[in-house]
């Protein structure tokens, strides 16, 4: 004989819409206490939930809840993520400039991105574009779009959705997400999509700067595009395509008012001189370490070593060091800095030896599920 509670979950399919609307209601804190009851009957609970998403605005807005708690089982997960007509739902919605629950499908879709199945964004062709939002039939293009345009409530003043930054960060961190974030666009006028999101790393939102950090991160594990990311933007010449001009984006979030010595200046990059006595380096020390990390993964190749140690970035570390107390911050600055003061190979350098650094390890951020309560 089914439990209350199994009885309630049934009336999440009734043909009274008060009923679904109140069943929903009083499920939503069941979604993280017993998520088991959603699991019943080989996912019915799951299939309604994901019928609900398109009811009224009440409902809707307790069924994505319920789905975005729900997505961190992994049976679940990879129901919703393989299921081709929700995820147009999902997509649908979300490029709506007047959907009211936009910032909640998106972190839906933040999570559905913890399965590698979430690549398929980068080949996905819409059949309706959302024009004037987009161009482009591709649903990755759309969702870079919304996010660009739609900060801080600018494309839908229900939504700034800054959770779609955890999604690129995840799927930069396939080749194939890796090649899309650095490969020029045809359809948006040769854009180079990493160039969109590089300009948040000072973002207001916590929830942006992280998720565009980690991007950025993950994409630096493409040691074939470092020259150019390391380039200055638009710089002609550079392998595979202009320079991409990624420092001062990665730098300025490290940097406060500290004034610099001429020999440190020499060199550094101009907008990461004069700075503002009120400027401010990035509050959140998880946010520094992934910079910090970003950097270190640019430090692979000779060339960009030099580079880093033209512009000065010793000092800037150095600094940051003396400035955050955080032991994550320091033990980052420490091992960038033992690799940008080492002797290269067959020269010699004033320095004391340093040991090895130690591989970079993916940060828990990356692998954040976002709950609602």
């Amino acid at each position: 004989m089914p439990t209350e509670l199994e009885e309630l979950v049934e009336f999440l399919h009734h043909g009274n819409t008060q009923i679904r609307q109140i069943a929903a209601e009083n499920l939503v804190g069941y979604s993280t206490a017993q998520p088991a009851l959603f699991k019943r009957n080989q996912l019915e609970p799951i299939k309604d939930l994901k019928l609900l998403v398109r009811d009224y605005a009440p409902i809707a807005k307790n069924a994505i809840t319920m789905l975005v708690n729900l997505s961190d089982d992994s049976e679940v997960l990879e129901n919703l993520v393989s299921d081709a007509e929700f995820l147009e739902t999902l997509l649908q919605r979300v490029t709506d400039a007047k959907e009211p629950h936009a910032d909640l499908l998106c972190m839906l879709l933040a999570n559905l991105a913890k399965s590698p199945q979430i690549t398929n964004l980068l080949t996905l062709k819409r059949a309706d574009i959302p024009k004037p939002l987009s161009t482009s039939p591709l649903a990755i293009d759309q969702l870079l779009d919304c996010f660009v345009k739609g900060a801080k409530g600018s494309y839908n003043e229900a939504a700034n959705y800054d959770y779609l930054s955890y999604l690129f960060a995840d799927l930069a961190k396939d080749a194939k997400g890796q090649a899309y974030f650095l490969a020029p666009r045809a359809e948006d006028e040769g854009i180079v999509p990493i160039t969109k999101l590089i300009v948040f790393t000072e973002h207001s939102s916590t929830i942006r700067r992280r998720g565009v950090a980690n991007t950025i991160k993950n994409v630096c594990f493409d040691v074939n595009a470092h020259s150019r990311l390391l380039a200055s933007e638009g710089e002609a010449g550079v392998e595979e395509g202009e320079g991409i001009g990624l420092l001062p984006y990665v730098l300025l979030p490290l940097m406060g008012s500290e004034e610099y010595g001429e020999d440190d200046t020499e060199g550094m990059l101009d907008e990461c001189q004069l700075l503002p006595p009120d400027k401010e380096r990035d509050k959140q020390a998880d946010i520094l370490i992934t910079h910090l990390e970003s950097l270190l993964l640019l430090t692979t190749e000779k060339e960009s070593r030099r580079q880093l140690r033209a512009v000065k970035v010793y000092p800037i570390v150095r600094e940051l060091h003396l400035q955050v107390e955080d032991e994550g911050v320091r033990e980052g600055c420490d091992r960038l800095v033992q690799v940008l003061m080492r002797a290269e190979e067959g020269e010699e350098t004033e320095e004391p030896s340093v040991p090895k650094i130690q591989e970079i390890e993916d940060e828990d951020e990356d692998e954040q599920i976002v709950d609602v309560v």
